[in-house]
């Protein structure tokens, strides 16, 4: 299972939201790079980037700041915000990001995802935001009328083969990450998750560990990285654990 550091990017900082609130905003670093340094250095071995504003505009807003953590790190990064096109596909990858995001798209144009997976199969996650079970797009702020397993299975049908699912009622709360709505998901999609939302700490890591088998690939870390609630480099050696 693999630990993904989040860094989250709004007018080039690297800054944490609660629930997806951007009036609820904590800057962290005014530098991403840094943090993205300092992330590999303590054993991560691949990044979860989100251009915040590009989620808003509906198109990357950030991408010089991606390219410096790029240049700054020798570990695979993700991105997602705003990635609506294949043309922003093919922009973000040809930066050398090694996997795009693709979210709000995911229900609104999924035959664009069809043809990206065609073209780029497994560099292509979708990013599923649900409240209560309902999908969330457009920076989580309009519902989007479809649950969470039903967007999954049409997502695995177009050849997606890995869900980031982010529980957004727990997002930044450091609540504790929704251990039974991912273990469903992975099991009643047949997708790989990656779980996202509420970690506050290793027993988040632990409490995930046992449904590894079921679907589980790994377990994005945000706010409890920031506020050291985590211990990144222990949450790594727990993930990687054979059983």
């Amino acid at each position: 299972m693999l630990i993904f550091p989040a860094i989250d990017i709004r007018g080039g900082k690297c800054v944490r939201l609660l629930k997806g609130d951007f009036n609820q905003e904590t800057v962290f670093s005014d530098r991403p790079e840094e943090m993205a340094r300092q992330w590999e250095k303590q054993g991560a071995e691949y990044l979860h980037l989100v251009d915040l504003d590009g989620a808003r505009a509906g198109h990357p807003e950030n991408l010089e700041t991606v390219k410096r953590i790029l240049d700054s790190v020798s570990i695979p990064v993700e991105l997602g915000g705003g990635i609506r096109t294949m043309e922003n596909i093919d922009t973000v990858l040809s930066l050398g990001v090694q996997r795009v995001i693709l979210g709000s798209v995911a229900v609104k144009d999924p035959e664009l995802v069809r043809q990206a997976c065609k073209k780029y199969q497994e560099r292509i996650v979708v990013g599923i935001d649900a409240k209560d079970g309902i999908v969330a797009v457009d920076g989580w702020g309009v519902s989007g009328n479809v649950d969470v397993t039903t967007l999954a299975k049409e997502m695995k049908k177009a050849g997606v083969k890995t869900i980031i699912y982010t529980d957004i009622s727990r997002d930044g709360t450091l609540k504790g990450i929704n251990v039974k709505a991912t273990a469903e998901l992975a099991r009643e999609s047949g997708v790989r998750i990656v779980a996202s939302g509420g970690v506050k700490s290793t027993t988040d890591i632990e409490a995930l560990k046992p449904y590894e088998k079921d679907g589980i690939e790994g377990v994005i870390v945000g706010k409890s990285i920031y506020m050291g609630t985590l211990d990144l480099q222990q949450a790594i050696e727990i993930a990687a654990k054979e059983d």
